[in-house]
């Protein structure tokens, strides 16, 4: 373990309230391993600037309407496509 995520990992364990790093480790594998040991999963919502809102908004309707879509059969055609983009 490096350094820098042991005292990361220390100052976060300080801030939930336990004692020391050690003591966060033992309640987490007393947990693990009588499978009482929870995880979350969850989406940060993200809040885009009204020029990239309208920027989506504009490719999305694209899309749906077909138009700057484009498709490859290798990858050598995939990367023409990117170059003649550009």
């Amino acid at each position: 373990m490096s350094k820098e995520l042991k005292e990361k990992a220390e100052a976060v364990s300080a801030d939930y309230g336990f004692s020391s790093l050690q003591e966060t480790i033992r309640i987490l594998l007393k947990k693990l391993a009588t499978k009482r040991l929870k995880f979350e999963i969850y989406e940060e919502e993200i809040n885009l600037s009204p020029q990239a809102e309208r920027r989506y908004r504009k490719m999305e309707k694209d899309f749906r309407k077909g138009r700057n879509v484009y498709s490859a059969d290798s990858v050598d055609e995939f990367f023409n496509q990117l170059h003649k983009s550009k």
